[in-house]
């Protein structure tokens, strides 16, 4: 065991209601883990030699990067935040977020679990964007990107260390029964600032530290709610700051939701010393995760150059005009409206208008309403590949020479 149990007494809150049954005083044993700072890692052969291959697959992503590739980024994100988010029970697929952004792009309200997985996407973004240009990690990082997590949806918990203890399983209404207790709250703050000090090192390779600091970020579950959305954001964070993974954080999540209980053993094994085991499972689904994104990214390719092919096809434009430069930030607005493409392109909104009916006349842009007001229009062909990129099931393949 990677630390120990501090064994407490739950009294129960007569101002709080619970069953009958709930109302009695019980024991229940938290676990402290030990500081990661300074932790010596021992692989075995295999075990590293699964890591150096993913981390070849992920090198191999960011290789392929060009500016023409930029918009995939962010599409690759959203794919990983909708992952993220389905691991906690959020279930919104791809085109009804896609349409939600659009909606509240437009100043629209989205449903709340829409706004859980969009403020999914700012947290990711700010992850990436932000916490991983700062000279040295420290807990208020983490602690901005819980805040942008869950400021729409649940601001009084958004950006704010627990004072109380949490649990996961068993029951609403006390930690007795539960599947596994965090450290008491008096621990969280002495273990987040290990964890950032941690994040600083460069002692082992990329993939690990990113594994080790994820499995002990979800140990410390420093937050009442959202930690698991936290703690993959900061995957990011570690991979982007070390350098394996500049341009293209490949979409783990989608790997780890596909199988929820393989995941939580896995962190298991982490809290249980075994950390071989918990490397190789974090190890394969990065490796699983950076070949569906090269699989995706060569469709989306294929696409884009489909839709320049359509237009070619029955329109004479200049090589500048505003329709291609459309097309090249596409992938990343599968919903798109007039304003973001204006921000998006830099064009005027005169010519983003012309270029948009020169799109849906090609069969590129596909409207999704017939009024003149908010309108927006999807791209033809885009989400269905982002669909197919959730849905699928890739084993490893060998990493190329």
């Amino acid at each position: 065991m990677r630390g120990r149990l501090v064994v407490s007494t739950w009294t129960h809150d007569p101002s709080v209601y619970a069953p009958a049954r709930y109302r009695r005083a019980c024991r229940y044993e938290a676990f402290v883990p030990e500081r990661v700072t300074g932790i010596e890692v021992v692989m075995s052969g295999d075990v590293a030699g699964v890591v150096s291959d993913a981390e070849s697959v992920v090198r191999s992503l960011n290789d392929r990067a060009r500016p023409a590739l930029r918009p995939f980024a962010r599409l690759l994100l959203r794919t990983e935040s909708i992952a993220s988010s389905k691991v906690e029970g959020l279930q919104v697929d791809t085109r009804t977020l896609a349409k939600a952004e659009a909606r509240a792009e437009a100043g629209r309200r989205a449903g709340r679990d829409v706004q859980e997985v969009l403020a999914n996407v700012d947290a990711m973004e700010l992850a990436i964007e932000k916490t991983s240009l700062v000279g040295r990690i420290g807990p208020e990082d983490i602690v901005a990107i819980h805040a942008a997590l869950m400021e729409s949806t649940q601001p009084h918990l958004a950006g704010r260390v627990r004072t109380v203890q949490n649990w996961i399983g068993g029951n609403d209404y006390n930690p007795c029964d539960a599947d596994f207790v965090p450290p008491p709250p008096s621990e969280v703050g002495g273990l987040l600032k290990d964890l950032c000090e941690f994040g600083d090192t460069e002692e082992l390779p990329p993939l690990v530290q990113a594994a080790i600091a994820h499995a002990q970020f979800e140990t410390i579950h420093p937050f009442v709610d959202g930690n698991g959305r936290t703690g993959r954001a900061l995957i990011h964070v570690i991979l982007r700051r070390r350098g394996l993974a500049p341009d293209y954080v490949p979409p783990i999540s989608v790997v780890l939701a596909r199988d929820r209980n393989s995941y939580i053993d896995g962190l298991t094994q982490f809290r249980n010393d075994n950390m071989d085991g918990w490397i190789a499972k974090f190890a394969a689904a990065t490796a699983r995760s950076a070949i569906l994104a090269e699989d995706y990214l060569a469709q989306i390719s294929q696409l884009q150059q489909s839709w320049r092919d359509r237009v070619d096809a029955i329109l004479d434009l200049r090589a500048d005009a505003a329709a291609w430069a459309i097309i090249e930030v596409l992938p990343g607005h599968p919903v798109i409206t007039v304003p973001v493409a204006v921000a998006a392109t830099g064009r005027s909104k005169s010519a983003v208008n012309v270029a948009v009916d020169h799109l849906e006349q090609a069969g590129v842009l596909r409207p999704l309403s017939s009024g003149r007001r908010n309108r927006a229009w999807e791209a033809d062909g885009l989400l269905d590949i982002l669909a197919d990129l959730e849905a699928a099931d890739t084993p490893p393949r060998a990493v190329p020479p």
